[in-house]
């Protein structure tokens, strides 16, 4: 049976995170159950593997991480509900370019329980309302297997984005749940993109096992 391990990790560090995915990519075997971490972060800027630093306009104090991700630039911030996706593709019988497409529709099903419609864009991988980006994605895959994955605009401040080219594209707007709308906390949202993706993905009842908080006690390693 696939098995998955839900991992709810409430704010930590972007670094601290990132390292523990890479380190768990690395250390899973063809029996390790596939995870998916939901947090927020801190402030932060990241730089995908295509980024170029031309689309940071005016950083300032907010830290800029270059990262091993797809895609180009971003942020996350308080209020922005983050939703790692640690899978064996191999396993789940999918390509990258079908997990990209079910990221997308879980996001936009998610969206759609709130009577929002929304739209994808070509070349431009997200979820769009309105003409704005209200989801971002990027992924790295290591032996057939992924870790990076979604992050959805909550509740947050949104002026950080003007600081930046958001994912590459001067001029993109973005929007948040709460501007369409939404009136749903992170807690709730998150409980309901795990609906979604747990569907989507396939995953049997009786296959899933969430957690809270730091996984210290059980596998060691996230925490900020």
């Amino acid at each position: 049976m696939t098995r998955l391990w839900v991992r709810h990790l409430g704010q930590v560090d972007y670094q601290v995170t990132w390292r523990a995915m890479q380190s768990f990519t690395a250390g899973r075997t063809t029996h390790t159950p596939d995870e998916i971490w939901f947090l927020e972060h801190p402030p932060v800027y990241t730089l995908g593997r295509a980024g170029r630093p031309e689309h940071l306009l005016a950083p300032g104090d907010v830290p800029v991480v270059q990262v091993d991700r797809g895609g180009q630039v971003t942020y996350h911030g308080p209020g922005q509900l983050v939703a790692y996706v640690l899978l064996d593709l191999v396993r789940l019988g999918i390509g990258v370019r079908r997990l990209v497409e079910l990221l997308e529709q879980a996001s936009m099903d998610l969206v759609g329980r709130a009577g929002v419609p929304t739209s994808r864009r070509e070349g431009a991988p997200g979820v769009y309302a309105n003409g704005r980006k209200l989801a971002a994605l990027g992924l790295r895959v290591r032996r057939g297997c992924t870790y990076h994955g979604l992050a959805i605009n909550v509740d947050m401040d949104l002026s950080p984005f003007q600081r930046i080219d958001p994912c590459g594209f001067p001029g993109l707007q973005v929007t948040t749940l709460r501007a369409l709308g939404v009136y749903w906390d992170l807690g709730s949202t998150r409980d309901k993109l795990r609906e979604e993706l747990v569907a989507k993905l396939g995953y049997p009842p009786g296959s899933i096992r969430v957690s809270e908080g730091s996984p210290d006690a059980d596998r060691g390693a996230v925490h900020a």
